[in-house]
Order: C-alpha cells, then structure tokens, then sequence
C-alpha cells in the first residue's frame, strides 16, 4: 500500500504575489519521491525534501511574487507505487513537476507517465542511462549522474591501474543492469575482461553465496553493481570472508557519503568511486552542507540531494522568465536553453537529449588517521572534466537528437 507523507509536515508554502495567477492553479507544486523509509532513505529520502525547500528559499520565490508548494511521498522502491502516486498527484493534486525518484525502474515509468500529462521531471537520484537514450523524453532532465559517467569514472581508473579481470555482482532490476551493462562496455573497451556475473535480488540482505562464486571466479576485480544497503552489506561480508584480504580488490561502482559513513573509514578506506558532489570541495558546498545537516538529523548531504537544490533551483529560473508552469514540454526546453548556474554545480547546461552536464570526481575513501572529522571521509583523486563525463549525445539513441 503506498504511504505519501504527510503534506503538513513537508509542505513548503511562500507568501503569493501577482505571478502566481500566472501559474497553473496559481501555484507551482513540486512533488519529491523517494524511497522515504528503505534502503535509500539517508542519501535521497525527506533529505531530498529539505533540499528542494532550501532551493525555494534560496530563490526568493516569495519576494518574486511567486507561490509555491512542496509535497513528498515514499514509492518504497516499487514501479507500480510510484506510478499510482504519481497519476495521484497530476490528476487530483495538480502537481507540476515530480522530482528526484531513485530507482530506475520507478523512475523510468514515471518519465512515461510525465511525458503522456505533459508535465516535468527532475532525476537526479536515479542512475539508468537510457533515461537520456533510448528512454529520452522532452519533458524530462537527467540531472545529477548516471551509469555510464560512473563506469566511464571509475571503470577507467581501475583497469587502467591494473584491474583487468572483473566479476559483476550485480542488484536484479534496471539500474543494476545499466550500471553492469555501461562498466562492461569501459572495461571491455581499454582491453580488460568480464570473467563472470551474478545478480541478486533487490533489496538484498545475505550476499554470501554470492560473493562466493565471485570469490571462486579469481577475477582481480568485484564489480558491484548495486547502491545503498546492498553496497554497504556486500563490502561488510565480503570482509568477513576476507576476500579483499586474498588479494580481490571491490570496485563500488556506486556509493554514497552515507554509505561510507556507514561503513566506518576502517572497512571503507581505499575505495575509489566516481560522484558529481562533495560537501567539502569549496566554500559554497560546506556552507550548504552545513545549513543542509541541521535541518536533516545532522546527516551531511549527498550528491541526490544537492542535485535535488540544483534542478528545483533551475526550474524555477525557467517558470519565472515563462511566467507560466502549465506547458511541460515548454519548461523543459527553457530550461535547454538557459545556461544553469547555482552555488553548487556551478556553471552547466542541459543538452538536448535532457542530459545536464557538469564535472564528475574520481575519489578515493580516506584512512581513519586522514580524517578531521566525522564527515570529513573523501579525497580528491581526479576531475573528469564536463566534456568527458557523460556520454557523448551521438552515442545514447535518443530520438530527441537530430542527425
């Protein structure tokens, strides 16, 4: 049964000016779905909430005369409890944008369902690249990353510093297909090879026999195709069986500053991984950070819930110089062709087949006698610069791009 959160306790209402007779229904409603209580909830989940109202507040949408509205709601990780909530909210609610939605497959139904009412979708917790290929739509952003920036990230990095041979244990649904799929490609590509997979089942708590044909498998390298819990459980047991001790390195092909806060710096050092965000790059993110913390239970942001501020922020630029947020498809292709600029990713723009490009990071998880603080987790290993981050358009298949 779906649970949407209470709108009393998330909702964001600003003072209303002349502009908002302007806007559908007199107010613009933004509508956050995540996984609220599960698996992802600490790097999306009411964080990413708390992200869109700061991107509010930021903007001064009161002092510009506009109205608006924030409500949550926990698709539990289940395609058909996003999509219900999400029909819910366009027909009955009037919402007029839908924003982050981890997890693939929720996430690509609801581009579906976004794209048939002709309203807007911000991604930034989902990964699935075809989100800006095959599945390309004109009334959705991908915002934050997706599978192919981060095998392009950290698939490069580690067969070209020697992880040839590599074993892909990998979460059954379209994310962890995608992510496997896009790091088989970088890896097969720079000459390594995929000597074996294994899929388990999403959300996963005992990954032993798993682990244990990886282990059999003598790949150099364990390819894990998985994010959240599933990360954290699969790096804990693979210690416990003293696999990385043997001599296997893990390669966590996703993972989050939750995810390692989790994990301890102990188990966690040395892990290199690819992101779009850290708190602790430049002043602007540490500012944020630290507002963002003490309004989200002290846990320090991810980089879901610093796209989450960067879409919203964008969008409302776009509604404001439309002076309308009826027209789905016009907001988006404002937003194409107005260069985004925020505190946190900087200067940016959005292509044509919805992919918001920026710099991604190649990092490395600190030793405990490295860091300063209970945050203070990552080291800066390398910036893969925005031309090189995501894939080039002519590569995706996205019938949005001519030529």
């Amino acid at each position: 049964m779906k649970r949407i959160v209470s709108l009393a306790a998330l909702a964001a209402v600003l003072a209303c000016g002349t502009a908002q007779a302007q806007m559908s229904d007199g107010v613009i409603k933004i509508g956050v779905m995540n996984d609220m209580s599960g698996t992802y909830a600490d790097l999306t989940g009411p964080g990413s909430v708390v992200a869109a109202q700061m991107a509010v507040e930021d903007f001064g949408a009161a002092a510009k005369g506009l109205k608006v509205e924030i409500v949550g709601a926990d698709h539990q990780n289940k395609p058909d409890v996003g999509s219900n909530v999400v029909r819910q909210w366009i027909d009955r609610d009037k919402v007029d944008v839908i924003v982050d939605v981890p997890t693939s497959s929720v996430a690509l139904a609801v581009n579906q369902i976004v794209k048939d009412k002709n309203k807007v979708f911000l991604v930034s917790g989902a990964a699935a690249s075809d989100l800006t290929g095959k599945a390309c739509s004109p009334n959705t952003i991908h915002w934050t990353y997706d599978t192919w920036a981060l095998a392009n990230g950290t698939g490069n990095a580690i067969v070209k510093t020697g992880g040839k041979s590599w074993f892909f244990l990998t979460a059954d649904y379209a994310f962890g297909h995608a992510l496997e799929r896009d790091t088989a490609a970088v890896v097969e590509k720079n000459g390594g090879k995929v000597v074996g997979r294994v899929r388990h089942p999403f959300p996963a708590t005992d990954f032993s026999s798993f682990l244990l044909q990886a282990q059999s498998s003598k790949a150099q390298i364990i390819g894990l195709a998985n994010a959240g819990a599933d990360t954290t459980n699969a790096i804990k047991q693979a210690s416990e069986f003293g696999i990385t001790k043997a001599g296997q390195n893990l390669a966590a092909l996703l993972i989050f500053i939750s995810d390692v806060k989790s994990l301890g710096l102990q188990t966690a050092q040395g892990l290199i991984f690819t992101e779009a965000w850290y708190w602790d790059l430049n002043d602007a993110n540490r500012e944020f950070a630290k507002k963002f913390a003490a309004r989200n239970r002290g846990i320090y942001p991810s980089m879901i819930h610093a796209g989450v501020y960067s879409a919203v922020t964008h969008y409302l630029k776009a509604v404001s110089e439309l002076k309308s947020d009826a027209d789905g498809k016009a907001v988006v292709a404002k937003m194409k062709s107005m260069p985004t600029q925020d505190p946190l990713f900087g200067k940016g723009t959005v292509r044509a087949d919805g992919r918001k490009i920026h710099p991604m990071y190649l990092f490395e998880v600190k030793k405990p006698a490295e860091s300063k603080g209970p945050w203070d987790l990552y080291k800066l290993r390398a910036t893969i610069p925005t031309e090189e981050a995501f894939r080039p358009i002519k590569d995706g298949g996205c019938p949005l791009v001519s030529g």
